[in-house]
């Protein structure tokens, strides 16, 4: 799927309701957590969201990927000081929010990890690269990748259609594997 708005990305989405939790905790607990650690919570909260929105308006898959693991490591900070304001007495009012909110990060963290695996291996070079002769050959690419797939299903279905002694079909599983 192609996105064409930072706004429109799952990961985004849960990036920002993490940002959000994190301040609707810091303002229900202001009174039990030191100001520099309401502000470093804030501010990396918040990191993850802007990080992958900052990536994705550069244009280009380098970048994209740079960013996306600069977002990983807020959330992982995210996810480091809700543990510990996890492991505070004053705090044990919020222990189910706080669980709630290192959940949601960690799953922003597991979804930039699949997010930046599937681009490493993609041979797009992302929207700034982009011009009619690399949108062409892609196209092709992607043309000829739907048109081998479409005859490998319809060679597996004349194949099925053999008797299991017939050469053909006995060539066809050596290769693909039983039908």
């Amino acid at each position: 799927m192609t996105y064409q708005r930072f706004e429109d990305v799952p990961v985004w989405q849960d990036a920002i309701r993490l940002a959000e939790g994190c301040e609707d905790f810091l303002i229900a607990a202001k009174d039990r957590i030191t100001y520099s650690k309401r502000d470093q919570l804030d501010r990396c909260s918040l990191s993850v969201s802007n990080n992958i929105a900052e990536g994705f308006e550069r244009g280009t898959t380098n970048e994209l990927l740079a960013f996306l693991y600069i977002a990983r490591g807020s959330a992982g900070e995210v996810r480091s000081m809700l543990c510990f304001f996890g492991r505070r007495p004053a705090l044990v009012d919020f222990k189910s929010e706080i669980s709630n909110l290192r959940s949601l990060a960690e799953s922003c963290s597991r979804q930039m990890w699949g997010w930046a695996d599937s681009l490493q291996n993609s041979d797009i070079t992302g929207q700034r690269h982009l011009n009619d002769r690399t949108r062409e050959e892609w196209q092709k690419r992607k043309t000829g990748e739907e048109g081998r797939k479409a005859f490998a299903a319809r060679e597996k279905e004349m194949v099925s259609k053999l008797p299991p002694e017939h050469p053909a079909r006995r060539l066809w599983e050596q290769r693909n594997g039983p039908l």
